[in-house]
């Protein structure tokens, strides 16, 4: 199947655009920036979702399309609410016409378990707005959707604006980790790579005009998963917790407002939370440590740096 993927270029996307490579489909990402995954059997096009005539031609002959773009941090989007509104909602009402004109069988969303909440602020608004733009092009003009909506993700390809990344490089660089919220917070973190294969099973036609949550099956408070990291390191961590209500973020659950139901979803194998968090430490290590390489599951020095 020949699929386009506006975003593949970012951290989810781009384990997506690796898993759909995988089970063979032909692959086009269309992002801001190239690529730094991206893979020989896909082709890469650089331009802007708000480029009307851009993103037709990137549209034109596929089968089906994923929209990961716009503004996917919370934070970043309170202090850029036009913005917001441009790329993630306008952005994706560009997208949505450019499959309706060229015939795309499946369109792939990725919303967030905040549609559900009064937290998130103008993040949780344009992803709301897109989820009904999206229900009203298939009532309209018979477009079929999958509308995912994504946990609290981790993994490698992260950066500062993913919590456990954040967490990880704080405890290694300055030993202590801030947190604007509660320790009570509760989270179901999910890997990046078991919600990329969840995300290309969706193509399946059982899946057309659903909405799907994509969350871990190990939920865990905030204050234990710091805990765990400090653990993992070896090392004393101090933990600063800014519980004013202001993040934007919820605490036990993001159940109030009512959209659309939606099933939850889980890969038939997953990665356990550890052994991903360790994998994020890892990655972390190498990062600030680029002098050091792993030989036989120890860290050396690499004499050639």
């Amino acid at each position: 199947m020949k699929i386009t993927v506006f975003g593949g270029a970012g951290f989810l996307g781009s384990h997506v655009c690796d898993k759909l490579s995988g089970a063979g489909h032909e692959v086009t990402i269309f992002d801001i920036a190239p690529s730094r995954w991206l893979r020989p059997d896909q082709t890469m096009i650089v331009g802007n979702i708000l480029d009307e005539d851009a993103v037709q031609a990137a549209v034109n002959g596929a089968q089906a399309v994923y929209n990961f773009a716009g503004i996917a941090d919370i934070g970043e989007a309170g202090g850029r609410p036009v913005d917001t509104a441009k790329y993630n909602i306008l952005g994706n009402v560009i997208t949505l016409e450019a499959c309706r004109k060229a015939g795309v069988k499946r369109f792939v969303f990725a919303s967030s378990l905040y549609v559900y909440s009064k937290e998130g602020g103008f993040y949780r608004c344009s992803k709301q707005a897109s989820e009904l733009y999206i229900e009203n092009y298939r009532q309209v003009y018979g477009l079929e959707y999958t509308i995912l909506r994504y946990g609290s993700l981790y993994g490698p390809r992260a950066d500062n604006r993913n919590a456990i990344y954040r967490f990880v490089r704080e405890a290694l660089e300055k030993g202590c980790i801030e947190y604007y919220g509660l320790p009570t917070a509760l989270r179901e973190y999910v890997h990046v790579e078991d919600a990329a294969l969840c995300s290309v099973e969706v193509l399946e036609p059982q899946y057309a005009n659903t909405n799907i949550i994509l969350s871990g099956t190990q939920p865990m408070r905030v204050g234990d998963l710091l805990k765990m990291i400090a653990e993992m390191l070896g090392k004393p961590v101090e933990f600063s917790f800014m519980g004013d209500g202001k993040s934007g973020h919820y605490e036990i659950t993001p159940y109030s407002f009512s959209p659309q139901v939606g099933k939850k979803m889980a890969p038939r194998l997953i990665t356990d939370l550890g052994q991903g968090i360790l994998h994020v430490i890892e990655e972390v290590h190498q990062e600030l440590h680029p002098g050091m390489k792993t030989s036989m599951g120890y860290l050396i020095q690499d004499e050639n740096k």
